[in-house]
Formats: C-alpha cells, sequence, structure tokens
C-alpha cells in the first residue's frame, strides 16, 4: 500500500506542534508546579486559570489558539487546501493526546479556534463569536467550547468552505465527546462556572 506523503507529512508537522503543551510549560516556568494535578488535571487555559494566575491562563489560551492556528497556515503556504485538512485535524489530536505526556492532553478548543482562523477568516469569525457569546451568558466554559466547535463545523459549507466541513465535523465530534464528563455535569447541574474552584 502506497504512503501518501502528502497527506502524512502535514499530518504529522499538524500534530507535533498541537502537541506542545503550553500550559503545562507555562504553569511550571512560573513556580505553580504540574497543573496536571489540579482541577480537571488538563492542560488547557480552563484549568490553568484554576492557579488563580489570569495572565498564564490568558498565555495558554493564546499560544493554544496559535499553535492551531500556525499548523494550518504553514500547511496551506507548503502544500495545498487537503494538506491544510490533514494538518487541522492532527493539531487537535496532538493537544489532546500529546506522546510526550502520555497521550493525556487537553479538550481542544482553543486549538481548534485556531485551526478555524487558519482554515478560512469567517469559520474563525462565527468560532469566536459564539464561543465569546456562550461563554459571557452562561459563564461556562465547556459549553461554550462545544457550541464554537459544532458552529464552526456549520459555517464551513455555510460561508463557502465546504471542503473543510468533513475535519471539522470529525473535530467536533471529537471535541464533544473528550466532554462527555462536562455534559453528565450539565445535565445534573454541577458544572462549575469561570472563575469558580473545582475539587
Amino acid at each position: 500500500m502506497e504512503v501518501d506523503l502528502e497527506a502524512w507529512i502535514p499530518a504529522l508537522m499538524g500534530y507535533l506542534i498541537g502537541s506542545i503543551p503550553f500550559g503545562l510549560l507555562l504553569t511550571k516556568a512560573a513556580g505553580l508546579g504540574d497543573v496536571r494535578s489540579i482541577g480537571s488535571g488538563n492542560i488547557g487555559a480552563t484549568n490553568v486559570l484554576r492557579t488563580g494566575n489570569k495572565g498564564l491562563a490568558a498565555a495558554t489560551l493564546l499560544l493554544d489558539l496559535a499553535k492551531g492556528f500556525v499548523a494550518v497556515f504553514a500547511a496551506g503556504q507548503i502544500w495545498d487546501e487537503k494538506a491544510m485538512a490533514f494538518a487541522a485535524g492532527a493539531a487537535v489530536l496532538g493537544h489532546c493526546y500529546p506522546v510526550w505526556l502520555g497521550f493525556k492532553g487537553g479538550k481542544g478548543v482553543a486549538t481548534n479556534a485556531g485551526v478555524a482562523f487558519g482554515l478560512g477568516w469567517p469559520i474563525g469569525l462565527a468560532y469566536a463569536f459564539v464561543w465569546l457569546s456562550v461563554l459571557a451568558i452562561f459563564r461556562i466554559s465547556s459549553l461554550a467550547g462545544m457550541a464554537a466547535v459544532v458552529a464552526a463545523a456549520a459555517a464551513a459549507p455555510l460561508f463557502g468552505y465546504p471542503q473543510f466541513f468533513p475535519v471539522l465535523a470529525a473535530i467536533a465530534v471529537l471535541i464533544v465527546y473528550l466532554h462527555r464528563e462536562n455534559i453528565a455535569r450539565l445535565a445534573r447541574g454541577e458544572e462549575p462556572k469561570v472563575g469558580s474552584s473545582k475539587k
């Protein structure tokens, strides 16, 4: 079976970029220990916020977003739209399942935001609008993230990017799956709001 290097090389690049655990690196560098030992145990910005350091949480959010964008943008500059799609999916996989951390990472919401902007700025704006709107109304990070990833998949064909719908839909399914415990807490009315501590 012939290996399609045009797919695997950008996918590998996307995975390696996406797997950089900025949340863990920043909290350790700041002397706050291992972010995986608190809250949800994830390496994303929401859990970094539970350290009480809003600056680090914001930096984690921006860097996780940036790695998704960089992976897709670089693939587009070097290859084509097919490569961008592979890099997009792989970048989110890298964040969620980083080889360096025993395949235990974050939930991919911020990285997928960067991916959305990299695939097409209208997709990114739809993502950001839904994410920020739901977060402002309900103050529940998980709900905002899940709504945003679904919105990005829906926005792709609506705004003229149908070629990216399959990868964005697959990412949405993955991210919603990774939020299954959050969904259970939402159903029970127990999901913590932004700024609250999680035991």
